[in-house]
């Protein structure tokens, strides 16, 4: 008898000696599991990612969110995740904060507590494409990464191989941009040489969910998901605001879905860089998030889609070019305009 109650003693205490170094050292507290455990029994979720609170407000502030009564938002890793619905569709709302690094973070965390069968990520962005204009939105079926270089030693060409190129760790496939190509000064009118020489783009490892631990694949351009995008077209029709007060814009704005969008941790208001990214690429959406949402649905094999509203022509030269600070909060509203209405179609 008085063996076992010692018996029962000690598995206690090392219970208990357990409960503490859990509470103590473990990534996710015993509080906060429960919590997700209570969310996931009732998702799936749609999951929304967005920027910054600029983008944000507009869609906490529509009548057509409704946040959840018992637990409206759960706090983790110095996230917020919001739960509610929108258009009758449960979801759950995270705010990444600016740069590919934060919107990885967030998009990741999103997808590896909650139960989520899809995301929209949303937001403004700079437009390359001088055919389009403040207050579009527009739905690209490609993004890409287009901050991760191979910058090439001065001397050396296209016809050189980049260092670790044999390897396997670098490409010349996605292609450089030069830098004498965009000289001020020529010789003979050719353009002298630049010591800053050229920078390759590179693509992605990736590291799919179902695929290899630790076997690298690569990813360039990474598609949303088909069925999203053939439902966005039913947003072509869909009617947008065009002035801010007594201001507006030269026509109604429109919705397009578009070839591709790109992102990179860099804030492009140069003329010349952004008709280079449209030449080049066929880009038209240029931002600092929407590529790392999509790398990490790419690899979780999550179905996604991004859209986003353009706020300016980057690096100018339109009759509204400089009128960003007017029409950001107009283009803001267009992109959660267009969220709602796409939820609705993807919810009937």
């Amino acid at each position: 008898m008085g063996s076992h109650l010692r018996m029962e003693s000690m598995v206690f205490l090392v219970l208990v000696f357990l409960g503490i170094c859990s509470i103590a050292y473990g990534a996710v507290s015993h509080t906060t599991m429960r919590k997700i455990d209570i969310l996931n029994k009732k998702g799936p979720y749609l999951g929304i990612v967005v920027p910054n609170f600029f983008e944000l407000n507009p869609l906490l502030q529509s009548t057509s969110f409704v946040a959840d009564q018992k637990l409206p938002y759960l706090d983790f890793s110095g996230r917020r995740f919001r739960i509610g619905r929108l258009e009758d569709e449960s979801v759950i709302i995270v705010m990444t904060g600016l740069s590919m690094l934060n919107a990885g973070i967030s998009t990741q965390l999103l997808l590896s507590l909650f139960k989520v069968k899809g995301v929209v990520h949303y937001g403004i962005a700079g437009n390359a494409d001088p055919q389009l204009q403040i207050g579009d939105v527009t739905i690209p079926q490609f993004w890409a990464h287009t901050g991760l270089w191979n910058w090439q030693r001065f001397g050396d060409g296209p016809g050189n191989e980049l260092s670790l190129e044999s390897f396997g760790d670098y490409t010349r496939k996605v292609g450089h941009i030069k830098f004498s190509d965009f000289n001020n000064k020529t010789r003979n009118g050719k353009s002298v040489p630049n010591l800053l020489n050229n920078v390759w783009y590179q693509p992605e490892e990736v590291f799919p969910v179902h695929g290899t631990p630790e076997v690298r694949q690569h990813a360039f351009w990474v598609p949303v998901n088909p069925k999203f995008f053939a439902v966005a077209k039913e947003l072509e029709d869909l009617k947008l605001g065009g002035c801010v007060n007594t201001t507006c814009l030269p026509r109604a704005p429109i919705v397009v879905r578009v070839k591709r969008g790109i992102s990179a941790s860099v804030f492009v208001d140069n003329r010349a860089y952004r008709e280079f990214l449209n030449f080049k690429f066929n880009a038209t959406s240029i931002d600092m998030e929407s590529a790392a949402v999509a790398l990490v649905c790419h690899q979780q094999k999550k179905p996604f889609i991004v859209i986003r509203a353009l706020s300016d022509l980057a690096g100018g030269g339109s009759s509204v070019s400089n009128e960003a600070n007017t029409f950001a909060s107009l283009a803001a509203q267009n992109a959660v305009d267009v969220v709602l209405r796409f939820i609705s179609l993807l919810s009937s």
